[in-house]
């Protein structure tokens, strides 16, 4: 366990000290703060894509409600084929999707059943068409001869197979997704109750900072942070206040901040994060709130800011493009979902292997950009885009994964296994 003063040493602002805060250290006293939002309403199934499940559904009813065919075909019961040999049974009716059979069916008879209609409670098999001969007998009576090897149960599909009656279709702090809703509309559900959309306010800093349409001035940038963070956060169907840049100025940067605390459950800003950068943000966040200056073992993206600012929670991203994004991804996405009352909070990811060398010194965690591709074998593979400067976005918009190199991980060989985190569903 670490030490107090270890701890502290985390905590100070800049380059006072040589320790590093580990990912998986950052990650789990980030999430120690957040506390899951309360506060519900209910919507209809159709506006509830993307929003999290605030109480889990539970079927009401069987899915599917009654035996079905799985297959255009006969039904028939299964005593009534043979082991070996043909069997030759008599149709009694064709049973249409919607429309169950209402005769009575006597041995040796079976049923003409397309997909989906209710096969009948006397048989317990469905033979394809393709394997059956018609026999026609005069007077226009008609009978299907079936080959010998079908089983039990064959194409038929069990009431309550998908969901049984009393049983959880959907979980508590699920984000819904496509499938979800329509398994929900399947129980005839119309209405959700689901948590409160996390209402997040960002803004950047910086006098070199321009909004689009404005002009440059020798020693200014545009602004694109403001616009990645802002898609990051949309992509997770939040509510976003865009305050827009904030100047390097006492009275704006408070302002700000005050605005922020006052509307948002959590406040974002980008830049000002290391040591002798904006000392009035440093100075306005001692003066609302409680916020710690880490040095994170990661690369890109050492510098991070994190707390509140009164009820709010704050992070402070660093001004580098890639590693605001590398940092969003890593520590703000986690807390949001948490705040958001989801269940599923950490990036998903998986091991392939790599395409190419890579170059890596051990006791950080590094997130390369990486394009992940099938080889000529079939297999996943992955490779980085090139240039992998923290200042580089084009590293970010060519590539479609991060490729995670461990801590402990040394320099990479062709072939080796890598973790990658595929951008679907991160951003």
């Amino acid at each position: 366990m670490k030490t107090k003063q270890a701890k502290e040493r985390h905590q100070n602002c800049g380059g006072q000290t040589s320790e590093l805060m580990p990912v998986i250290e950052g990650q789990q006293r980030i999430l120690s703060e957040v506390t899951p939002l309360a506060h519900t309403e209910a919507i209809d199934v159709q506006q509830a894509l993307g929003r999290i499940l605030a109480t889990e559904v539970i079927s009401p009813i069987n899915v599917p409600a009654y035996n079905n065919s799985a297959m255009d075909g006969y039904a028939v019961a299964s005593q009534d084929l043979p082991a070996e040999g043909d069997a030759k049974l008599r149709i009694a009716g064709k049973v249409l999707a919607g429309h169950p059979f209402e005769g009575e069916l006597k041995s040796g008879e079976c049923v003409e059943i397309m997909t989906g209609a209710q096969v009948p409670d006397s048989l317990d098999s469905v033979i394809i068409k393709e394997v059956c001969t018609v026999d026609s007998e005069p007077n226009d009576i008609n009978y299907v001869i079936f080959p010998a090897g079908a089983k039990p149960g064959q194409n038929r599909r069990l009431a309550g197979e998908d969901l049984s009656i009393g049983s959880v279709a959907v979980g508590q702090g699920t984000r819904l997704g496509a499938a979800d809703l329509g398994l929900i509309a399947s129980l005839g559900q119309a209405r959700l109750d689901v948590l409160r959309k996390p209402r997040v306010a960002y803004f950047s800093t910086g006098d070199e900072i321009r909004s689009l349409g404005e002009s440059l001035s020798p020693g200014q940038i545009y602004d694109s942070n403001r616009y990645t963070i802002i898609a990051l956060l949309e992509a997770m169907n939040v509510e976003v206040l865009d305050l827009g840049v904030i100047a390097d100025q006492r009275e704006a940067v408070e302002e700000a901040f005050l605005q922020a605390s006052n509307q948002a459950d959590m406040i974002l800003s980008s830049g000002g994060v290391s040591l002798g950068e904006a000392d009035f943000v440093k100075e306005t966040l001692d003066k609302l709130g409680q916020v710690n200056f880490w040095r994170l073992a990661i690369k890109p993206g050492r510098p991070l800011a994190f707390g509140r600012v009164r009820d709010s929670l704050f992070f402070g991203l660093p001004g580098n493009p890639v590693a605001a994004m590398v940092t969003f991804l890593q520590f703000v996405k986690p807390a949001l979902a948490k705040l958001a009352g989801e269940t599923d909070i950490y990036p998903h990811s998986f091991e392939i292997t790599c395409a190419e060398k890579l170059k890596k010194r051990p006791g950080r965690t590094e997130y390369l950009r990486g394009i992940c591709s099938t080889n000529n074998n079939g297999e996943l593979q992955v490779k980085t885009t090139g240039h992998q400067g923290s200042g580089i976005l084009t590293s970010m918009s060519q590539a479609n994964c991060l490729i995670v190199l461990e801590p402990e991980r040394g320099n990479i060989e062709i072939g080796d296994k890598v973790r990658v985190q595929p951008f679907d569903g991160l951003m």
